[in-house]
């Protein structure tokens, strides 16, 4: 171990470690969940201080070789970045606004920089962490601007995810177009469409989802660095915060703004709450689309039957040969998740105070994880489960042609009175509905041949 001081004293730091005294506290301080930061907000964080580093330096604020040191550490940092996360033992659930975290990267930084210019662990000479590393920043302006540059970052590798989804929907749209079905309304049987009309539904309202959280996601690109600590900008030189934002965009390639009020940037997480409730909403449309697949596939005999899945794993540990619908039901685990993720991010939002919200450590952890398991699950979903559903044509005839609501499309035809007196009779005596019309010569067999096919009874629509 070596001694480090800070502020309250002296703190024993592993010798090894390229954290420090602050970043020990942290550690002895929160030992809660064992979750640490995610990779994508460490690097969103890293970035920040490279951009910050250089601005500085441009503005003449910091010394050119000290920037070029901490630049250079931030690179390292970049390019190891899974060999460098055990240097980032901050708990997830730490002090509010996370000042813990930001000192672990100011503490890192300082040490990398210090030591390639000869110097070693723990001395923070000629690097400091709060005077060079942190120059004109707060973790009241930093936390935040990472929160949304590690969003942006994280979107941009799951929207491609939810466009393959929407593709994977299309073209089971496409190849089910011919499978005629009984629609559902109220869970009672509804006049017929086809089963490519349903998925093509999935497809469209997957897209209107990824929209929706795609437009939320430009509240992001405005961003309060330069705000320092109550976002008057205090100890930040004229010109800072755009300078930042003008590295950021090199290095991120996001389009970021800096915002016309800084006290405002500082004050509210409405960015945040408005991805988080974006992503509540794809959930919660996903999860409806994924229980209506659970229940088109429920069976393979009680149950509606019309779809079936692939088979992925046995689905019993007692019951020899029954398949579960396993790849739905995870998801709708993933699903819910999102959806409680964002009532703690609602929560959280709607707890600041005055000139800061301290909840923003919960903030980031909740909408990152979210994107997260969405993101890492979608390709497994959509090639294990999607692209493999088929369907049962016979049992979906059998069900649409035994409909009475199957009349409906006779009202233009016949006249709605004689079309009701067809549906209840079809309902009493069990009999399909084109029988009846063959059997009482209400129709010829060509009319009947032309009524009932996807075009004349589900195209209408199209």
């Amino acid at each position: 171990m070596r001694i480090e001081q800070d502020t309250l004293g002296e703190v024993q730091v592993p010798d090894d470690a390229l954290y420090g005294a602050q970043t020990q506290r942290a550690v002895e301080n929160y030992p809660i969940s064992g979750l640490r930061a995610h990779p994508v907000f460490i690097r969103s964080f890293i970035l920040l201080k490279r951009a910050a580093a250089l601005g500085n330096r441009e503005l003449g604020t910091l010394d050119a070789a000290l920037s070029d040191a901490i630049a250079r550490a931030c690179d390292r940092l970049l390019g190891d970045a899974e060999g460098n996360r055990k240097h980032f033992p901050v708990d997830v659930f730490q002090a509010g606004a996370g000042t813990s975290f930001n000192m672990n990267c100011n503490e890192v930084i300082a040490n990398l920089a210090n030591v390639s210019l000869g110097g070693h662990l723990g001395e923070y000479k000629p690097v400091h962490p709060n005077d060079h590393v942190n120059m004109a920043q707060s973790t009241n302006d930093v936390f935040p601007t990472a929160i949304r540059i590690a969003t942006l970052l994280l979107l941009r590798e799951l929207t491609p995810q939810l466009d393959a989804l929407a593709v994977a929907f299309d073209d089971r749209g496409s190849s089910f177009a011919d499978v005629i079905k009984s629609g559902r309304t109220h869970l009672q049987d509804a006049v017929p469409l086809t089963l490519g009309q349903e998925f093509r539904a999935y497809a469209a309202a997957t897209r209107r989802a990824t929209r929706l959280l795609t437009a939320s996601a430009g509240e992001l690109r405005v961003l309060g660095i330069g705000g320092t600590a109550v976002g008057t900008g205090m100890n930040a030189p004229r010109g800072y915060r755009q300078v930042v934002v003008r590295n950021l965009n090199a290095l991120t390639n996001l389009d970021l703004v800096a915002t016309d009020d800084l006290r405002e940037a500082m004050q509210s997480q409405l960015p945040v709450s408005a991805v988080s409730g974006a992503l509540r909403n794809l959930a919660l449309e996903l999860t409806r689309i994924t229980n209506d697949l659970r229940l088109l596939a429920s069976g393979p005999q009680t149950g509606l039957a019309e779809i079936t899945l692939p088979a992925v794993q046995p689905g019993s540990s007692i019951m020899p040969g029954k398949v579960n619908p396993s790849m739905l039901e995870c998801m709708n685990q993933v699903l819910f998740h999102i959806i409680g993720s964002a009532t703690t991010i609602d929560y959280a939002v709607q707890a600041g105070q005055l000139e800061l919200n301290v909840m923003m450590p919960l903030m980031a952890f909740e909408i990152l994880f979210s994107i997260e398991i969405l993101k890492n699950y979608l390709p497994v979903f959509i090639e294990k489960c999607i692209r493999g559903i088929e369907t049962d044509r016979a049992q979906c005839e059998a069900y649409y042609i035994s409909s009475p609501s199957l009349a409906t499309a006779l009202n233009p035809i016949i006249g709605y009175a004689r079309a009701a007196e067809i549906a209840k009779e079809s309902a009493k005596s069990g009999t399909p509905i084109p029988q009846l019309l063959r059997e009482r010569k209400i129709l010829s067999e060509e009319e009947i041949a032309r009524i009932f096919t996807p075009e004349f009874l589900a195209g209408q629509a199209d």
